[in-house]
């Protein structure tokens, strides 16, 4: 039984309603990596990460969203331990990585249909479902001819009943329009924060009648509240030794740049007794009705934190406001 009520969101296209906020399971995953490029969350206990997912579904999260690629499998196992018995919590995955389950490596990228046919097979025996509600192109870096491909085979997979629906995760609106007439395309997963809008993917999500799924909604950690100029990632996380796309920590530290951001609007986000995590969550709301945020999480306490910006919800357009001129922007309002 769920201990409180969130006010549901359509999913796009999809009619499913789905909670405000998601969960994003990439650093339960744990460790990862691309040769010695570390791609996963150091201090990951399995057992925390189980009670989480476990308390954020008695809170009213019911989407959960992952990849085959978060821990090379581990994630999507350990949502499977949790999950697999309750069809009414969403469960929302990614394809386009190879992975080498034993080393946790991530060993390349394949979209061909044939490939993709095992993966989807792959990550539905992880997760220990028979149908995956939401799967995503994780990798759409790809020409016309292999996006009509790819799209084809998605469509012939939902058809089959192996998936339900499909999304793109990409912030480049010519590599999602690719995707976009196709009829179980229902979601666009896009990096959006308040300290990094993302018009450009909203307007695309509106024009196809996408849900916009956000990924990095807490800047990967820096608007938890947690780390200041002082705090260093060790070299076995992601932030620790940032790949060239990360841009809120550079060389373990939080960046410079950033943190004076973020000063700048600290007392709007925690106004109203919020915490900074949940300001920031309420920001995302205020931006835009399509928006679903997807926090990650490895603790019960990251999940209580997060789930109670719902029940608070949206910046207040003052809030709002105020903020957006804070950072000095104008194409928000």
């Amino acid at each position: 039984m769920h201990e409180s009520t969130m006010d549901a969101k359509t999913l796009g296209r999809s009619g499913l309603l789905v909670s405000p906020m998601g969960l994003g399971c990439w650093a339960i995953g744990g460790a990862m990596a691309s040769g010695d490029q570390q791609l996963g969350y150091a201090g990951v206990d399995d057992d925390e990460a189980r009670a989480a997912i476990r308390r954020g579904v008695e809170l009213g999260v019911t989407l959960f969203d992952t990849a085959d690629a978060y821990g090379a499998g581990h994630s999507e196992r350990l949502l499977g331990q949790v999950l697999g018995g309750s069809p009414d919590v969403l469960v929302a995955t990614k394809f386009g990585n190879t992975i080498d389950e034993s080393t946790r490596q991530l060993t390349g990228v394949d979209v061909t249909p044939a490939y993709v046919r095992t993966a989807v097979q792959a990550s539905s025996r992880r997760l220990q479902r028979s149908t995956i509600d939401l799967y995503q192109v994780h990798t759409p870096d790809m020409s016309q001819t292999q996006a009509d491909d790819l799209a084809a085979c998605l469509e012939d997979l939902a058809d089959a009943g192996a998936i339900r629906w499909w999304g793109v995760s990409t912030d480049d609106p010519e590599a999602a329009g690719r995707f976009a007439p196709a009829p179980h395309l229902t979601a666009l997963q896009i990096q959006l924060n308040v300290l990094d809008d993302n018009a450009a993917m909203l307007e695309l999500c509106d024009r196809h009648d996408l849900a916009a799924l956000c990924r990095s909604p807490l800047a990967m950690g820096l608007l938890g509240g947690r780390y200041d100029a002082t705090s260093t990632l060790p070299a076995d996380d992601i932030r620790g030794k940032q790949p060239e796309w990360l841009r809120w920590f550079t060389d373990g530290r939080p960046d410079p740049g950033f943190l004076e951001r973020l000063d700048r609007i600290r007392a709007v986000l925690t106004s109203d007794g919020r915490t900074l995590a949940q300001g920031a969550l309420a920001w995302i709301w205020a931006r835009h009705a399509r928006t679903v945020p997807l926090p990650g999480f490895r603790d019960v306490q990251q999940v209580e934190d997060d789930t109670a910006a719902a029940r608070s919800g949206a910046l207040t357009p003052e809030a709002f406001a105020s903020i957006e001129m804070l950072l000095g922007r104008t194409e928000a309002l």
